[in-house]
């Protein structure tokens, strides 16, 4: 029995990056590749790895014009490191996020933190993930917003987001601001004032966290410089 092959498909593996993370929506380079034989209409920019580059190639090879795609990245929205946060115990026995997730909620004090044992260190295949005093970092000059990362947290504290979005409030606290302090120097209060002194309406507390509508932000770093506790982050003043 002859099988017509699409030699599109061909072409098409042979400029994908060969990363197989499945940021893509599909097990891998393969089944992305093999999906444009069943729908040429796929969009091309669905690889986040290859980036613009790999889009336009991909464009070009199935006769269309590239499609765009903000690029992402991973952020993780706490800073619970040791010092920041106290240990309440520690288990040589667990080795991983997810069982100290599944058998008694972490070593930290805050339940709602970075469990830092290094699931996401796991899985990431781009060395943009380091596990730093307790708790995890992402590099977002190596970060090609697979991710990877995000689906590993067992603790749902790292979240994909427009690389252009560079303020963020790293925590996830739903304490209110009392108990927050005890659990955490570096927690978000729910004082409002970040949400006071916004002039684009894009910091709401709601559940005693604020939060950044990433839409409405400009990234003018005024909700950072009002934040009591150093809970905002502000990637403009930092190298990564």
């Amino acid at each position: 029995m002859y099988v017509t092959v699409d030699e599109r498909v061909a072409a098409i593996r042979e400029v994908l990056p060969g990363a197989n993370c499945g940021a893509c929506g599909f097990k891998g380079c393969d089944d992305y590749a093999a999906a444009f034989s069943k729908d040429p209409g796929l969009s091309t920019a669905l690889c986040p790895v290859g980036g613009a580059e790999v889009a336009t190639q991909i464009a070009g090879i199935m006769g269309e014009d590239a499609a765009e795609a903000e690029p992402k990245v991973a952020m993780v929205m706490c800073q619970g490191s040791y010092g920041v946060t106290r240990q309440i115990m520690e288990d040589d026995r667990i080795y991983t996020c997810k069982e100290a997730k599944m058998f008694y909620g972490g070593q930290w004090a805050c339940p709602y933190g970075c469990l830092g044992l290094g699931d996401c260190y796991n899985v990431c295949k781009f060395e943009a993930v380091t596990v730093c005093n307790g708790v995890a970092k992402i590099d977002r000059e190596k970060c090609v917003g697979c991710g990877a990362c995000e689906e590993a947290c067992p603790n749902n504290i790292i979240s994909m987001v427009k690389k252009k979005n560079l303020v963020f409030v790293a925590c996830k606290s739903l304490e209110k601001g009392a108990k927050t302090r005890k659990l955490c120097s570096m927690g978000c209060i729910g004082c409002m004032k970040c949400q006071k002194i916004c002039k684009f309406d894009a910091v709401r507390v709601e559940n005693n966290v604020a939060k950044v509508d990433l839409e409405a932000c400009r990234n003018c770093g005024m909700c950072e410089k009002e934040c009591p506790t150093g809970a905002i982050v502000n990637y403009r003043k930092r190298k990564v």
